[in-house]
């Protein structure tokens, strides 16, 4: 499973306003776990960086005014995120600038949902805490990821931050292998050593059942993530192959 987790900045709030992208970030995962490849470019957009905008990513005039525009860089881009389900929080603002991007040019770019599919953390978010503040920035501070770099906000940061943010809405990490192990691309591990035989003379293992209170418990938690996840939680999967 290909996913991109992606992040914008950009001059204003309001594509409807002729606003544009002025930086795009974005951090591969291939079955839930960073390849280390990464997309990061800033845009020269055309036009004046609203001054609401600039107070919250830090970007001027200035710095953009030797950039590519987005035309230069459209097709790395689309080769980057083509077939990966896009992970962003607030998906339709980000969506809603790309695309708005892409129908600037000759017309041969079909939407990002053609393709690619979309998820988006902050509906995610607010379906496991309703009612409760769920930006990024409140999310870091309820899933404890540290988020003390991001004194302004900036695509590729917010982008890295998101994956963590991600994976803790979503259950955690899913390989389960140690950084000492080899990984093939299907996900799978191959130790590089034999597994140690465990101890014969050591004293038995004291089993802990858990209480009706931790089960039902449990039960709640697995209902939550396969809302979640769209009826995707691997815990619902085994428990059906189990049964």
């Amino acid at each position: 499973m290909r996913q991109v987790v992606l992040d914008t900045e950009t001059t204003g709030l309001e594509v409807r306003d002729g606003h544009r992208i002025i930086e795009i970030g974005a951090v591969e995962m291939v079955h839930r776990r960073r390849t280390g490849r990464t997309f990061h470019k800033y845009l020269q957009p055309d036009r004046a960086v609203d001054a609401g905008a600039q107070a919250v990513h830090g970007i001027t005039d200035a710095f953009l005014a030797d950039k590519p525009r987005f035309a230069d860089v459209v097709e790395d881009f689309l080769a980057f995120i083509r077939g990966a389900e896009l992970v962003i929080h607030n998906a339709a603002f980000d969506v809603g600038f790309i695309d708005q991007e892409l129908a600037r040019l000759d017309g041969s770019h079909p939407p990002v949902t053609e393709i690619c599919t979309v998820t988006d953390t902050l509906m995610l978010a607010r379906r496991l805490h309703p009612g409760q503040r769920n930006s990024l920035d409140a999310l870091c501070k309820r899933y404890e990821i540290d988020n003390s770099q991001r004194d302004l906000h900036g695509a590729l940061l917010d982008s890295e931050i998101l994956c963590d943010v991600y994976l803790a809405l979503t259950g955690g990490q899913g390989a389960l292998w140690s950084d000492s192990q080899e990984h093939d691309e299907s996900g799978a591990g191959e130790l590089r050593s034999a597994p140690r035989a465990v101890d014969p003379s050591r004293p038995p293992l004291r089993v802990i059942t858990a209480t009706t209170e931790e089960r039902e418990a449990h039960e709640t938690w697995l209902r939550r993530l396969d809302e979640a996840a769209g009826g995707a939680c691997v815990w619902r999967r085994i428990e059906e192959k189990e049964t």
